[in-house]
């Protein structure tokens, strides 16, 4: 192709996949199947790496990330982001309109009411219908430049299109996890035995902040928008506003109101804290502002919020029910979750009778007695939890908890490790819902993908005998399927075909199935290209596994005693007879000399002529190692700006070589 076919082309393909964006993300519509858009998109993304030149600004391969921010750049807000004043009462939500109506010389004013949802506020700049910046809020005055990250937000445009549109605007919104994303988010790391995020809000922020674009293109962010602000706009109230950025392809949340009174207002706030439960994020309020963008001027400002908004917080439910009992929830790695069983009560909407405990820690800061009455709250929480006792209430003759010391399954003897908040119930063999949660890890998208089977199939085939390991998948026959409730010829023949393609899943999606602890899908990728076949893992010595890239301690111990019990190796024999694929098709970085040759490294911060993975390609390359955790046997850390101090303290205390970026080019004669 030459480069005016492939200019011509790369236009094509970005206005292209541009649209079915658009299509799919604001109006929930699609034209073409997900396998025929991934095919565009990468079409785009080869013909952009060969010809860089003709990357247009809104390519939707910006989408992806890959851009790693060093330092985020500190902007001066155009515009101050000012924050809202705060009411729980209607009492001071009359007198915020007693104010307004003496503010506006007692003209007819109308109100327009919002969600308040619990995100991170982030400005947005457009010239000349593209996306140019991205800030925080900061501290109103200014914030951080996020673009690199806001891009990959795929229900933000890159590219605006509309009637009458100004030169330069700037649109403000609210940037979230939504509770199903990060319900995942903790399932995948639950799945490996990694502690889970405590809220959505919070790890929403902390991924707008991530480094690596490409991490955060993964976590799969989205945002609404609430606010236009920009010269000549055109519009004369905050709906016209609204309706505006809406039709420019913004996604703005369909939950707002114009109010003509504060009596409609107030029925908004009380239809919406019931309501409010169903949506897909966490709100926590009401905005209630002026409409009109006139009188809003004419009312202005105090020194540190608008005179025509203010939020009405919503309080976080609390109710009072009495403690029934304690059980214990047995996950897929042995850990054991207690849940507090609930005399039914309504809360937020819904009947609750269950409501989290985490673990033993939990218990005993509580001072939990069953039949006690205890506070219940969901208040930004997607299961709702206890949060304390009602001591007026409490029994004279009551006791404490007693954490159990046997699984409730299987019965063998709990274990706690020094360091783990959670007790963990040892019998990984024996243990049925631990059996049936490694067969459900094993059969997931990201492990072998079959589709067509799922929990309650898995759960039957374990009850009938028929599946106690995932290897028996492979051993199913027609008529063992046509046994189960609701199969028939159509899903029996779904089911075995989906079991039979599953054989040409790679090695590294296998490696991940088989379930080993702290083996994640990215470690499994760096162990199956650095060892390229399963023999060759399973040989490996623990201190063969610390020379693999991203293997530290704790993932070397784990993978060693994965291997050294019978039982796994009798799986994996039985997996590899079945015609899995048990050899890896990725390649490590090619050998180019032995200048690091014996030495260790771990890799932490950003640097100026390395991306965080390209660095460490470069060790591999040049006969080193890179470790995931420092530890005393690491030989150098690798400092590059905005490391974690946590890495650096630990290095410091172990007397770990810090070295620099430009000390490193140094080991390697650059």
């Amino acid at each position: 192709m030459n480069t005016s076919e492939a200019k011509k082309t790369i236009a094509a393909l970005t206005e292209q996949v541009n649209h079915h964006n658009e299509l799919y993300y604001q109006k929930n519509k699609s034209e073409i199947s997900d396998l025929e858009f991934d095919q565009l998109l990468a079409d785009l993304i080869k013909l952009e790496e060969e010809f860089p030149q003709f990357k247009l600004p809104d390519s939707p391969t910006q989408r992806v990330g890959g851009a790693i921010t060093k330092e985020f750049e500190t902007v001066v807000h155009r515009y101050p982001m000012l924050s809202l004043g705060n009411t729980y009462s209607q009492k001071e939500l009359e007198d915020f309109d007693s104010r307004v109506a003496k503010g506006l010389d007692g003209n007819p004013y109308e109100y327009f009411c919002e969600l308040k949802f619990d995100g991170v506020s982030i400005s947005l700049t457009y010239e000349n219908g593209l996306l140019v910046r991205g800030v925080t809020r900061g501290d109103g005055v200014r914030g951080d430049d996020v673009t690199a990250n806001a891009k990959t937000i795929r229900t933000l445009p890159l590219k605006v299109k509309g009637k009458n549109l100004p030169a330069q605007f700037e649109v403000r919104g609210e940037v979230y996890l939504s509770k199903k994303v990060f319900e995942q988010l903790n399932k995948d790391r639950e799945d490996i035995g990694e502690e889970t995020y405590a809220n959505a809000r919070n790890t929403g922020s902390g991924t707008l902040k991530m480094q690596d674009s490409r991490e955060v293109s993964k976590r799969k962010l989205e945002c609404y928008l609430y606010y236009l602000l920009g010269e000549d706009l055109g519009a004369d109230t905050h709906e016209e506003a609204i309706k505006m950025i809406e039709s420019w392809g913004f996604k703005v949340s369909p939950t707002y109101k114009k109010c003509k009174s504060l009596a409609e207002v107030m029925k908004y706030i009380d239809h919406w804290e019931k309501r409010r439960v169903e949506l897909p994020l966490e709100t926590d309020g009401v905005v209630i502002k002026v409409n009109s963008l006139q009188q809003q001027e004419q009312l202005g400002f105090t020194a540190k919020v608008p005179r025509w908004a203010i939020a009405y917080k919503y309080k976080s439910e609390s109710v009072s029910t009495r403690l029934n009992g304690i059980t214990y929830q047995v996950g897929r790695t042995g850990a054991i979750t207690p849940v507090a069983e609930l005399e039914p009560v309504l809360l937020a909407g819904t009947t609750v009778k269950r409501a989290s405990l985490h673990n033993a820690n939990e218990i005993t800061r509580l001072d939990l007695r069953v039949g006690d009455h205890v506070f219940v709250e969901k208040g930004g929480e997607i299961i709702p939890k206890v949060t304390g006792v009602d001591l007026g209430k409490r029994a004279k003759k009551s006791s404490p908890v007693q954490y159990i010391s046997h699984c409730p399954e299987c019965k063998t003897k709990l274990v706690r490790e020094e360091d783990q908040a959670n007790h963990y119930c040892p019998n990984e063999k024996g243990c049925p819902p631990q059996i049936k949660g490694k067969i459900e890890h094993f059969i997931q998208r990201k492990a072998m993908n079959i589709d067509s089977l799922g929990e309650k199939t898995i759960e039957q085939l374990f009850d009938l005998g028929m599946v106690k390991s995932p290897a028996d998948l492979y051993a199913l026959r027609r008529e063992d399927i046509l046994k189960l409730e609701g199969f028939k010829e159509l899903s029996t023949n779904n089911l075995l075909k989906g079991i039979e393609e599953s054989k040409a899943t790679p090695f590294e999606s296998v490696l991940f199935a088989v379930g080993i602890r702290f083996v994640g899908k990215t470690v499994a990728e760096k162990l199956a290209r650095y060892f390229k076949t399963m023999d060759k893992l399973v040989s490996s010595t623990y201190e063969d596994l610390l020379n693999a890239p991203e293997v530290g301690e704790k993932i070397a111990e784990s993978v060693v005693a994965f291997f050294k019990d019978r039982s796994n190796l009798k799986e994996i024999e039985r997996l590899r007879n079945a015609g899995l694929q048990f050899e890896s098709s990725l390649k490590e970085p090619e050998k180019v000399s032995d200048r690091l040759e014996g030495k260790s490294f771990v890799v932490s911060g950003t640097f100026e002529h390395y991306d965080r993975d390209e660095i460490k390609d470069v060790i591999v390359a040049n006969g080193g190692r890179v470790l995931s955790g420092v530890s005393a046997k690491l030989d150098y850390l690798v400092a590059g700006e905005n490391m974690g101090p946590a890495k650096r303290e630990k290095a410091e205390k172990l007397k770990v070589t810090i070295i620099s970026e430009a000390e490193f080019q140094k080991m390697l004669g650059a």
